[in-house]
């Protein structure tokens, strides 16, 4: 991984970055070496229930420090953001530990507990609701609240899915929390911007954080033909969204406001 000195003396809040092979975890080693500070926020209860498992802590940890600038710091905290009260109590114990927030990654979202239409009920949509769309605006709403605006390099950045480009059958609950998402990108954002704040949406696609793994949920005959609908050859890793954010909340990204950008390496529906 390069570095560089894009993000010296800028902090970065990343939440959903509990494990090793996950993509906050990949934005957190991205931005610390592009110079920032890092504070992770994690919820290992909800990895415990995933057919990949959940990471200790202390591996996570150690799989960002070493690229950690010279003065920069890593810090962490656990919550369930699907608790009314979690995001604004995350933004505020961030601040505390580590100081003025400038930029942050909303990675984290719920895996399962999801049906088609005939399946799912209310619980299951207000689940998805809680976690993937309300607790993303609720923090970015309170780490506005305490935003510098004569701070430069304040930055958002939400994460959505292909909900927009194809179906996502057997996952109702999910789709419509991430559209709603996508769908009030630039509202936000234009409201954002009166504070000297940058608010993208980015689409990752098909990242392999685990659940692409034979054992975890797909035969190998359906693994096979998901890899062969990406022109490489290959699943996105990570990285591949870790580097899209690095630039975005980099002083390179500044002109792009309000945008839902989709990252799948050419992945094809049809």
């Amino acid at each position: 991984m390069s570095t560089s000195s894009a993000l010296r003396g800028r902090t970065a809040l990343i939440t959903g970055a509990s494990r090793v092979g996950g993509i906050g975890a990949a934005v957190a080693r991205r931005l610390a070496a592009m110079g920032a500070s890092v504070v992770i926020h994690h919820h290992r209860p909800h990895d415990v229930e995933q057919p990949w498992g959940a990471d200790e802590l202390a591996a996570v940890r150690a799989s960002i420090e070493p690229h950690l600038a010279a003065g920069a710091r890593l810090w962490d905290l656990p919550g369930d953001l699907a608790l009314p009260d979690a995001p604004e109590q995350l933004i505020a114990r961030a601040i505390d530990v580590a100081g003025p927030l400038d930029i942050l990654v909303c990675n984290h979202a719920m895996s399962g507990t999801d049906g088609t239409l005939a399946d799912i009920g209310i619980a299951e949509l207000d689940a998805h609701w809680a976690t993937d769309a309300r607790s993303v605006l609720l923090a970015t709403k309170a780490f506005a609240a305490r935003h510098d605006a004569a701070r430069p390099g304040g930055r958002v950045i939400w994460m959505t899915s292909g909900q927009g480009k194809g179906p996502m059958r057997g996952e109702v609950a999910y789709a419509a929390a991430k559209a709603a998402l996508a769908g009030i990108t630039m509202t936000v954002a234009d409201e954002l911007a009166d504070q000297g704040i940058v608010l993208n949406t980015v689409n990752p696609g098909p990242v392999n954080t685990g659940f692409l793994d034979p054992g975890n949920g797909f035969d190998d005959a359906t693994i096979e033909w998901l890899r062969g609908r990406f022109p490489s050859g290959r699943f996105g890793t990570p990285e591949d969204p870790a580097r899209l954010i690095g630039w975005l909340v980099s002083d390179d990204g500044e002109w792009v406001v309000g945008q839902v950008i989709d990252s799948e390496g050419g992945f094809r529906r049809a």
